[in-house]
């Protein structure tokens, strides 16, 4: 989840100034950039406890990054971000660390942005003798266990959560993904792109599950994190319908965010909390949280941020569907989505394969991803299969770029070859050579 944005005082004047707020980040082909964000897990290396944020935990592992460039980011007086050269390092509610990456111009870039962030947070982490695995769910502690970071939002979140579904603090508190922001040309571009990652985004989700236990044992899923998006909030997550509509644009999707519920609004540096309450009362002045008080387009900023759908439309598009994994997986998940989307021939080929997909069969097979993975099926073929197409449209759309970057989508490669996911690999190992120990599944990852 992201640091809180920059305040726009501007106030809203109509729906349609809410459509051209999302049509400013049109940009031409030469300015598409790459922005990766992932997330991983602490554990002290001495019991595998996640760390608290104090003391000798979370905190101090950001005032050490302070230590090699990087800018704090506060609220109510505590340190829960930072901030250098368009990147931003940020906390999840159970002090999993988040890398949100600078927009870069190719995936050697992004690659080499990965590796220098993991080398700073191993050098601040190191002397505290706390490690940092990137797995989907984490594999053994509960809910009560983790630990909760003083961040304003989180505590609004954390109240209203439950009110909605049953899995929503396990999604705060328990997992981790990673995703790529990627761009769009026109408004015609952002809808199928839109429609074709959605409709491939369980794919992305069996090809990346990493996350098979649960409090110590195997669930009998592969994605326990994609799992508990389906029992979150019904009124953000998942694969918006209107996006499939045939005349779908940037006016439409502000009707449906527009009928989120609002989280809350922020003013004079602290949150208020409206959780539930109706955005377009708020454009009206009739919001109770603050009667009166008229949303800005900062406040729209605000709220566009706590939509949660399997990909989120702001000014780029963020893929959201896929585990946290190894480093080689954390960059495979920008090359796979580089490949299919940034080269016309490939965009074209990869809405070809999805066209004649329904909303109902693709929503299925959201639900079948995290359990059956690579043998899910859609329109009598298994997941392994599609995906063996999807990889070769990506390898293509990538070679066309001439950068050589195809060469990050290896990992993926081997999964659909092998037929195992790196929950698969897990699960061998636990009723292998780690004896039933799920707890090695944080030591054999560590990044």
């Amino acid at each position: 989840m992201s640091n809180p944005g920059e305040a726009d005082p501007r106030p809203i004047e109509g729906a349609r100034q809410l459509a051209e707020w999302f049509a400013a980040g049109e940009k031409p082909k030469s300015a598409w950039t790459i922005g990766t964000e992932h997330e991983k897990f602490g554990f002290r290396r001495a019991d595998l406890t996640p760390p608290a944020y104090a003391p000798q935990g979370i905190e101090a592992i950001l005032h050490g990054l302070m230590g090699l460039g990087w800018a704090p980011i506060e609220d109510q007086g505590k340190v829960i971000g930072l901030k250098r050269d368009g990147a931003s390092v940020s906390l999840e509610p159970g002090g999993q660390l988040e890398l949100s990456g600078g927009m870069m111009p190719d995936l050697h870039a992004a690659w080499d942005e990965l590796r220098d962030h993991l080398r700073e947070v191993h050098q601040v982490s190191g002397p505290l003798d706390i490690g940092f695995s990137p797995l989907g769910f984490h594999p053994l502690v509960t809910r009560e266990q983790m630990p909760w970071m003083p961040k304003s939002r989180y505590a609004i979140m954390r109240r209203y959560m439950p009110l909605k579904g049953k899995l929503g603090l396990d999604m705060m508190l328990r997992t981790c993904t990673v995703q790529v922001n990627l761009d769009f040309g026109t408004e015609a571009d952002m809808a199928e792109k839109l429609r074709l990652s959605l409709a491939l985004q369980p794919v992305a989700t069996a090809l990346f599950a990493n996350s098979p236990f649960v409090e110590g044992k195997p669930t009998g899923l592969v994605s326990n994190r994609a799992n508990v998006w389906t029992d979150t909030d019904p009124d953000r997550t998942g694969i918006p319908a209107c996006v499939f509509e045939p005349s779908f644009g940037f006016e439409r999707f502000v009707q449906y965010v527009l009928d989120v519920p609002m989280y809350f609004v922020a003013r004079e540096g602290r949150l208020i909390d409206v959780a539930g309450q109706s955005f377009r009362d708020f454009m009206a002045g009739r919001l109770p949280g603050l009667p009166g008080e008229v949303a800005t387009m900062g406040d729209w900023a605000d709220h566009v941020t706590t939509v949660f759908s399997d990909v989120r439309l702001k000014r780029f598009l963020e893929m959201r569907g896929s585990d946290a994994g190894s480093p080689a997986m954390l960059q495979a998940q920008p090359a796979l989505w580089v490949g299919l989307i940034y080269d016309d021939a490939a965009q074209k080929a990869a809405a070809a394969l999805t066209r004649d997909w329904t909303l109902e069969e693709v929503r299925q097979l959201r639900l079948d991803a995290p359990k059956t993975g690579l043998q899910a099926r859609i329109k009598g073929r298994s997941v392994r299969e599609v995906a063996a197409d999807v990889l070769a449209i990506a390898r293509d759309g990538l070679k066309a770029r001439g950068l050589g970057e195809d060469v990050y989508l290896a990992p993926l490669d081997e999964i659909v070859a092998s037929g195992k996911t790196q929950a698969d690999r897990m699960l061998d190992l636990y009723h292998g050579a780690w004896k039933g120990d799920a707890g090695k599944a944080l030591t054999a990852t560590e990044i």
